[in-house]
């Protein structure tokens, strides 16, 4: 199956991120530096020293996605929560980044985000964290289900509510018909 290819390049494409946002901010960290210019009466210095850290920090941040993905990757088992909660995040970023790049950097910028978004929920889709009663076997103990694996909740003239033929489950009773007093 294609699925721990797929999460070893997502692993691979958020550690370049990683490196890149952070040399990116960094560089325009010493640009700003270099210019000695203020921009709306900012310092100068403060504006370099928070292009570098904000860099560092999103670098990491993209190196603690790339992690989870490569665990993801190595295992060949779905994340936990805090690496489920991280690639999320990170595939929301992807996508509020491709909306800006877009307008700012270009339509190649805007692909390659697209396909770091696609890669990154596609590594969170592909490894179900486990079956649940959609996903298991007809007759196994699941209520609700009837014998062709589906649900037709006493659509078929049965009463009890959709166990047509199914094992597990308890029986629907009809509700109490009203009195004529």
């Amino acid at each position: 199956m294609a699925r721990r290819p797929v999460a070893w390049v997502a692993a691979i494409v958020l550690f370049v991120e990683a490196i890149g946002i952070a040399l990116l901010n960094w560089f325009l960290g010493v640009v700003v530096d270099r210019q000695d210019m203020s921009l709306a009466g900012l310092d100068s210095d403060m504006m370099s020293v928070s292009s570098k850290v904000g860099g560092l920090v999103f670098g990491l941040y993209f190196a603690l996605c790339g992690v989870a993905a490569l665990l993801v990757a190595v295992r060949d088992r779905a994340p936990g929560l805090f690496g489920r909660i991280l690639l999320i995040s990170a595939a929301v970023v992807h996508g509020l980044l491709g909306a800006f790049t877009v307008g700012l950097v270009g339509w190649g910028a805007f692909v390659f985000m697209m396909v770091a978004l696609g890669l990154i929920v596609f590594t969170l889709l592909a490894f179900d964290r486990g079956a649940g009663p959609a996903d298991a076997a007809p007759g196994d103990g699941v209520g609700g289900k009837d014998g062709n694996g589906g649900t037709d909740g006493g659509a078929n003239g049965d009463t009890n509510g959709g166990t047509n033929g199914g094992t597990g489950g308890s029986p629907v009773t009809a509700p109490p018909t009203p009195s004529a007093s």
